[in-house]
């Protein structure tokens, strides 16, 4: 007997690999697939996964998303599928930066905790590579600082000019760990939490705060590039 479950998809199109994931009767499916070409590489994917999880495109009732900052064709073709799929088949959508999610598994981790407790005036900081020598950061310490794009001088100074401890997640370019990038003066969350896990997606994806703003994309620019405002 087929079971009457909607499925809950989690999406990462932002850069590669990308990934989908889903769960359905308690059981969690993920295809994994490399390459720049998200737009080409969404619906085999797709395909695959509901295949893997006995699935139909009009089972999917939930979907999460990582809504940037990343590759920008790749975080549009999440958005615009999550956008049909509410419009088509009220599905309900979720959404969450790439910062947020590393956010959620860094903090939720026995090393934060311990850090933390021996650093309570200390805060975790995302750092992801953007592009060449180039990076996106944002640190969580309350006081609800935007997210930046900066040159690897820019992050290192702002890193070291922070004045606090720091407990660092994110990877430096093609996925190498961020010691090597900023040196050893800081705590590190462990490989594990410094990459997208399907379960995080799939957990957030059951919380209603994710649906504020899920559909809005976060694009990030390098302050050189931004038009400057005539006074």
């Amino acid at each position: 007997m087929q079971s009457s479950e909607k499925l809950t998809l989690g999406m990462d199109t932002s850069g590669s690999p990308l990934l989908l994931t889903a769960q359905k009767d308690g059981k969690i499916f993920s295809v994994r697939r490399k390459g720049v070409k998200q737009e080409k590489l969404l619906f085999p994917a797709l395909e695959a996964l509901l295949h893997k999880a006995g699935a139909q495109m009009e089972d999917i009732g939930r979907i999460f998303i990582i809504r940037g900052p990343g590759r920008f064709t790749g975080i549009r073709i999440s958005l615009t599928f999550a956008s049909m799929m509410q419009f088509l088949n009220k599905t309900q959508v979720r959404g969450a930066t790439m910062f947020e999610v590393l956010r959620r598994q860094a903090e939720t981790s026995r090393a934060f905790a311990a850090w933390q407790k021996e650093n309570p005036q200390g805060a975790l900081a995302v750092v992801l590579h953007a592009f060449r020598e180039e990076y996106f950061l944002q640190i969580f310490d309350g006081e609800q600082k935007g997210p930046a794009w900066l040159s690897r001088e820019e992050l290192l100074s702002r890193l070291s000019g922070y004045g606090k401890p720091l407990f660092l997640a994110g990877s430096d370019k093609d996925g190498q760990p961020l010691a090597g990038l900023v040196g050893p003066h800081y705590t590190f969350a462990a490989e594990k939490d410094c990459f997208v896990r399907p379960a995080t997606l799939l957990e957030m994806a059951q919380e209603d705060a994710w649906s504020q703003n899920a559909l809005e994309p976060l694009y990030l620019k390098p302050a050189r590039f931004e038009l400057v405002q005539p006074k």
